[in-house]
């Protein structure tokens, strides 16, 4: 019995530890890097969250009609290590975003590069090219 409840008890912990790991994925699984970006809106959200930084933005397109675009970035130290802190872009802010959209065609993308109402470029700590886990 008390095999069991050690073997249960370890399998338990193996679980749990890999949980994140399969949470993550790579840019390849579900941006295409061929699918270039480069939209301006008002941001609308921001996650600032592991295991990527993910922030909103409504976009108008020629016709006037807006769509809310999904932006992720890196992980929040790599973002941090480059200059961005949790008051660098803020809800309300016009910001511009070059990055590779989703394969899916949804309304998402992967940011590769920001930039600010004040004008400043800030790369986005993005996985693009990198080999992912």
């Amino acid at each position: 019995m008390r095999h069991i409840v050690s073997g249960l008890m370890i399998a338990a912990v193996l679980v749990s530890v890999s949980m994140p790991l399969m949470a993550h994925h790579s840019f390849a699984a579900e941006f295409d890097s061929n699918k270039q970006v480069k939209m301006t809106g008002v941001v609308t959200k921001i996650d600032w969250t592991n295991p990527h930084v993910w922030f909103y933005m409504d976009v108008k397109d020629d016709s006037g009609k807006i769509t809310n675009w999904g932006f992720e970035m890196g992980p929040p130290h790599l973002l941090q290590t480059s200059g961005w802190t949790r008051t660098t872009m803020k809800i309300g802010d016009t910001v511009t975003v070059q990055g590779s959209a989703a394969k899916n065609g949804t309304n998402r993308a992967n940011a590769r590069q920001v930039t600010t109402p004040d004008g400043k470029r800030m790369g986005a700590a993005s996985s693009e090219g990198q080999v992912q886990p």
